[in-house]
């Protein structure tokens, strides 16, 4: 016979008393072992002097309410998973909570089921990361990203910050400014590490075709299916999800991950099998989501739900301090790919690429440096074998420049139309070497129409 299995025990804590007994009742049918506290100070009180699996806590209590409570307690045991019971009008104050470490909020009234699996999934979590804390602490950040300016420090500090949490993280940035890197950093350093990180482009796919991609689809589902196929979500069982280009999706689409986001459960498409799913999200977005839910575009309680963690990625034009350490990276880099020997860059190329605004960030950085390596003459990478726009910026500064300075908005202006005819108004030829998406120029091009 099997080794019986401990039973584990929630903290419930509620100024309610009503409301303490009901939870507990059914917490007990569950298999739970249920301890009261009536407010935030005995809680604390009994989490200094007990173990337990989870604590499940209202907001609103009388002595001491449950934000300053879970602070005192994720100081204590940060281990410790706690749920935390909030009304809608108090959603705030439970987000607030999620970005200091709790691990989930549910709105009252509760629904059970949703209860249910908070718990058994704070359990799981709180077992595998007491196995793992220590070894998470010891390890240093492992990030590819590149930049000791004040922007990226901050960037830096806030991923070391998050990603051991079990945060939703939603990345925001303009295109090319690396929330990729940033997304991989947080997964790499998370409790969650060992397991996979998937991403999804929610642009590049279809509404039915993103459906099938993300939740999967039974044969015979559709014209094509002739073989079941798991979603990502399902590859990224016990790691990370990353959805690239969240903004992108249509509002049918969003009903259906923030079901997934609520209830930790989906459908493939055809099937009508529940599956439970334990996944990290993490979003990013080149729009203005707060901007996108005012104009009707993005749902309100998406956004919330994975907005409980912001991280904005600095555009590469606020981060000029990091341009020589980028630039230096990749002449290196493609200069071994392309098997080129390089001895260094000259003063006048680097203080070319310091000074032009790069409005496809980074990305379209490492394409200009590519482009370089490929046609230098000679063993140092001069401002000669650069991008045409690039260099126009340095004959343009020879001449005087001619009147006032172009503004940035003109500068990227130019540098798209110079780029398109370059490449013979081959749109995706030119947003791959402006580093940007072809959706993202077009919606440039629409936007120097209406000016």
């Amino acid at each position: 016979m099997g080794k019986k299995e401990k039973q584990k025990t929630v903290l419930v804590v509620d100024d309610e008393q009503v409301h303490r007994y009901m939870l507990c009742s059914m917490l007990k049918e569950w298999g739970w072992r249920c301890v009261e506290a009536d407010d935030g100070l005995t809680a604390v009180a009994a989490v200094e002097k007990n173990a337990y699996d989870a604590v499940l806590m209202d907001v609103r209590m009388a002595r001491m309410d449950g934000r300053e409570a879970f602070s005192r307690i994720h100081a204590m045991q940060p281990t410790l998973p706690v749920i935390i019971m909030t009304a809608y009008s108090s959603v705030d104050a439970a987000v607030e909570a999620i970005r200091h470490g709790a691990h989930d909020y549910l709105t009252k009234p509760l629904d059970f089921d949703r209860l249910r699996l908070a718990l058994e999934r704070a359990a799981d979590r709180r077992q595998v990361a007491e196995q793992q804390l220590g070894v998470a602490e010891a390890e240093p950040l492992i990030t590819s990203i590149i930049g000791n300016s004040p922007p990226m420090v901050e960037l830096l500090e806030m991923i070391t910050f998050v990603a051991p949490t079990e945060a939703t993280v939603l990345i925001s940035g303009e295109s090319g400014t690396g929330k990729e890197l940033v997304a991989e950093a947080l997964h790499h350093n998370s409790l969650r590490r060992s397991g996979p990180f998937i991403k999804v482009n929610c642009a590049a796919l279809a509404e039915s075709l993103l459906e099938s991609e993300l939740f999967g689809h039974e044969k015979g589902a559709f014209t094509g299916a002739d073989r079941r196929r798991e979603g990502k979500f399902v590859q990224a069982d016990g790691g990370t999800l990353f959805l690239d280009e969240i903004g992108e999706t249509t509002q049918a689409m969003q009903v259906k991950l923030l079901r997934v986001l609520q209830e930790h459960e989906l459908q493939r498409v055809g099937g009508e099998e529940t599956i439970s799913v334990d996944v990290r999200i993490l979003a990013a977005t080149n729009r203005d989501l707060e901007d996108e839910v005012r104009r009707g575009n993005f749902r309100e309680d998406l956004y919330y739900r994975l907005n409980v963690v912001m991280l904005p990625v600095p555009p590469l034009r606020e981060r000029v301090g990091d341009i020589p350490l980028l630039v230096q990276h990749f002449a290196t880099l493609f200069a071994r790919k392309n098997r080129r020997r390089l001895e260094g860059i000259t003063p006048e190329c680097m203080a070319l690429l310091s000074r032009y605004p790069w409005p496809g960030n980074v990305r379209e950085l490492e394409n200009a440096i590519e482009r370089g390596i490929i046609l230098m003459r000679g063993e140092q990478l001069t401002e000669k074998s650069l991008p045409l726009t690039v260099q126009k910026l340095a004959e343009d500064a020879e001449s005087g420049g001619g009147g006032r300075p172009a503004s940035l908005f003109e500068i990227e202006k130019e540098t798209i139309f110079q780029t398109l005819d370059e490449t013979k108004g081959n749109k995706s030829e030119a947003a791959r070497r402006l580093g940007i998406t072809r959706k993202t120029l077009q919606n440039k091009l629409h936007k120097y129409d209406e000016v």
